[in-house]
């Protein structure tokens, strides 16, 4: 059964240059879903994410794919800056560092890259979190959390098949 998104525009975001969707970088809010959704919503917030994944799995769509949001800041992935043009930026409502997350927030993640991960052909490596392209500055998701979701990921996907080659997580 398909999660529930809805729309939550936010004015955080760069209509061009065309976001490049190499790949993914997850985050967590630290604040609650409907709070997260409010405060960017605020212009003078300047920050913003493709999406937001509540706690029961219903995903906000803050910004379009083919837009830069401004979720990485200042952040370096595989030898490259300024992950927002390039990583679409996936956040889970809550704080992974006090509390895990659920499985309908894994399940809808999941979910959500299927379409994304068939269409771009991305592969493991293309998956990151805030923590690690922005090391020393940002702290999600938590370690653990992060080998959670990317197990999640590669047991879904493959480390390098695309969503339509695996049926019922075999590969086809």
């Amino acid at each position: 059964m398909p999660f529930v998104e809805i729309a939550a525009p936010s004015p955080n975001f760069s209509a061009a240059p065309a976001h490049e969707r190499l790949g993914v970088c997850f985050h967590h809010t630290v604040m609650p879903f409907a709070d997260t959704l409010a405060f960017m919503a605020r212009p003078e917030s300047r920050v913003s994410y493709h999406v937001v994944i509540a706690p029961d799995g219903t995903r906000a769509r803050l910004v379009a794919d083919e837009h830069v949001a401004w979720h990485a800041g200042v952040s370096v992935f595989q030898g490259r800056d300024g992950c927002n043009a390039f990583l679409l930026g996936v956040s889970f409502a809550g704080d992974t560092r006090t509390a895990p997350l659920t499985d309908a927030q894994v399940a809808s993640a999941l979910e959500w890259l299927a379409p994304r991960w068939a269409e771009f052909r991305w592969t493991m490596d293309a998956m990151t979190d805030h923590r690690q392209i922005a090391p020393g500055r940002k702290d999600d998701l938590a370690p653990a959390e992060w080998a959670r979701l990317r197990a999640a990921i590669a047991a879904r996907f493959g480390p390098g098949q695309s969503a339509v080659a695996v049926v019922g997580g075999v590969a086809s």
